[in-house]
Parts: structure tokens; C-alpha cells; sequence
């Protein structure tokens, strides 16, 4: 899609790497993941979100 090869992969990891520092890269890599997890779920339960209204459900000529 962007054409990114191994060589551009191994660049972007070592300025990543450069910036946030060795001990922080499982954090921040923990945190990448549960949030595409999250972003996962919330795609796959889109379907199941049931609405109600705000009238408590009466119709226009009962309110």
C-alpha cells in the first residue's frame, strides 16, 4: 500500500526506538494493541447497539 520494505520498517523502529527509549517499547506496544482490540470490539458490536427514544417511547399523538 506504501510501499514500506523491510529497510524502511527497520528505520522507523530505530527512530522509535531512539525516541521513546527500550524500557517504554512494551508499554507503548501493550497500549497499541489493547487499543486496536478495543477499536475491534466496538466495530464487530456496532451492529448490536439497540436505541430507544427519549420520550420513553410514546408516540407524537400520545405526548
Amino acid at each position: 500500500m506504501f510501499g514500506f520494505g523491510t529497510p524502511e520498517l527497520l528505520v522507523i523502529g530505530a527512530i522509535v526506538m531512539l525516541v521513546f527509549g527500550a524500557g517504554k517499547l512494551p508499554e507503548i506496544g501493550s497500549s497499541f494493541g489493547k487499543a486496536i482490540g478495543n477499536f475491534k470490539k466496538a466495530v464487530d458490536d456496532k451492529d448490536q447497539i439497540e436505541f430507544s427514544p427519549k420520550d420513553g417511547g410514546k408516540s407524537g399523538d400520545e405526548a
